[in-house]
Formats: C-alpha cells, structure tokens, sequence
C-alpha cells in the first residue's frame, strides 16, 4: 500500500514506464523545476509547448538542462493548449498539464467536444491526494477544482473517481465520508437526501467496493475520540480514506486551508477524461507540481 507522496513517486519511479507528458505554456519557473525532476528521474518524458526562447531562459534561471525537453514553439497560450490537447488526444502524448496558460483556455480545449479529450455525458471532476502531518494516513479529496454544485449523479461518479484513485494506492476498499455540516439527514440540506441514495446504492453494489456514509461531519470521518464522544454508529469509525464534499465552495476552501495552515502537500489531478489531465494554480509549489505529475503517471 502507498501511504505518502513520496512513496507514490518512488512506486513510479520504479515502475520503469516513461509517460510522454504535454505542457501547455511551459515555461514557468515552478513547471520546468517538476518536469525537470520527473525527467532525470526516468519516468517522464516532457514536451514543453509554448515561447522557446522564455522556456530556454527560465531553464537557466532555474539550472535545468534544456537538452533534456522537447521544446515545441507556440505564439500564444490559446494554441499551446490546443495542440497540448491534440498531442494527448492522438496518441503522441500519455497527459496533458496546464503550465503558465489560463485555466477557462486551457479546460476549452480540454472539453472541446470534436478535439478535446471529455468523452460525450462524461462527468469531468477533480480529485487529490493529500498528505498532512495531523492526519495518520492519505486523505483522498473530491471535487476541489471543477464542479461547483454536484447533483446526485455527479456526486456518484467524484466517488467513483476518487475510490478508483484509492485503489491504485493499494486501497481494495476504501472508506468514503459524505460530509456535511452534521450527521442528519434533513431537507433543509438538500445534498443529505442524495448521500441518502448514495449509501443505498452503495449497500446495493451500485457503486464500486467501499464504506460510505454520510452524511458526516469532519470529526464524525477523521477522529476516532470524536465517534466514540458522539455515540454514533458510523461504520467509518473517523477512519476515512475518501472526504466527498458537497459543493467546490466548501470544499477548495478546506483542502486550501490545509495546504496554508496544515503543512499539506497534494498530488490531484482531472477525472473522466481519456487521459489524465494535469491541472493545477499557476502558483503552486514545484513540489506540488511534481507530485501531481507522478500521481498522473501512476493513473495512466
């Protein structure tokens, strides 16, 4: 089982599989510090699209070896997303990733329905594994980036996404927290009704292998004394694998507050497309940036 970041790049690592990755508008500081690292260590190869000579003077800045990247020439960030997308699609890469482009432009291409990379009724969501020094174990967190208010057929398949990431990790059958703001179902919080249906769907095999329930509270999914303190009968005994949150406005602000507060790392990436999309803020870590492109490798 993989139980940090590290060990999942190291678990790539040793893989021996060299994904070919797309950059679209590569050449910022933090992009070319990832792709550089995951090059040298053997599991990457790294097509950089956008303005060669931004891209040849931040490797400089940044002591990476040009020689070791493809660097494909674009004018503009519209047509680095464009062709990163085309290259993914028609084989000539494994993943795509946002560098320095704008995320409505980079998600236009990502979707376009004729070239993009969205298969037709697909749900498009975003998962991430976080690692924080106050939690014993990964935390699997759904939908941080793209959907802002899920309906009930949506919120089957961020779980669906986010336990088929956990089983990569080594997870068979992960446990899945609905969380809400209590543990009672009421019609005043309508997403209660859905994580209703969802664990019945559960508990019927509508769903793939897991312990769901919901909804839950945060100390309900992640503390044993707080289950214990409350006296509910939880099968998640505050030993969650998986946080599904109810809408991208709750949950970007936590999985954030993690990363500020917390001393998180994560490693995310886009769901339900043909292949593993990349997408990240333009101000993320070169760490971060890193682990995403490894936890997009371990998925391919």
């Amino acid at each position: 089982m993989i139980t940090s970041l590290v060990q999942m790049a190291e678990t790539v690592r040793s893989a021996g599989k060299k994904r070919r990755i797309a950059v679209a508008w590569a050449q910022d500081p933090n992009t070319v510090g990832a792709l550089y690292r995951a090059v040298s260590e053997g599991f990457v190869e790294a097509l950089m699209i956008g303005r060669r000579e931004q891209i040849l003077t931040t490797c400089r800045e940044t002591g990476a070896d040009p020689g070791r990247f493809t660097i494909i020439e674009t004018d503009n960030e519209k047509a680095a997303a464009e062709l990163a997308v085309q290259m993914t699609r028609s084989g000539e890469a494994d993943i795509v990733m946002k560098g320095l482009v704008g995320t409505d432009k980079f998600l236009r291409a990502v979707m376009d329905r004729e070239k993009g990379l969205l298969p037709p009724k697909a749900v498009m969501s975003y998962v991430c594994a976080v690692e924080i020094p106050a939690y014993r174990k990964l935390l699997f967190i759904t939908d941080t980036a793209v959907i802002p208010f899920p309906d009930l057929d949506q919120k089957v398949a961020m779980a669906e996404y986010a336990i088929a990431m956990a089983r990569r990790f080594g997870i068979e059958k992960p446990s899945v927290a609905l969380i809400g703001a209590s543990e009672k179902v009421s019609s005043h919080f309508p997403n209660t009704l859905d994580y209703s249906v969802m664990c019945k769907m559960a508990e019927r095999g509508q769903i793939s292998p897991c312990v769901m329930d919901g909804p839950v509270d945060l100390f309900l999914a992640c503390d044993p004394l707080s289950v214990m303190i409350k006296g509910v009968d939880t099968p998640l005994a505050g030993n969650a694998d998986i946080l599904l949150f109810p809408s991208l406005e709750a949950c970007n602000p936590f999985y954030k507050g993690l990363m500020l507060f917390g001393g998180g790392e994560l490693a995310g990436m886009i769901c339900g497309t043909t292949k593993p999309v990349v997408l990240m803020s333009r101000s993320e870590s070169e760490l971060s940036k890193y682990y995403c492109v490894a936890l997009a490798c371990l998925m391919a």
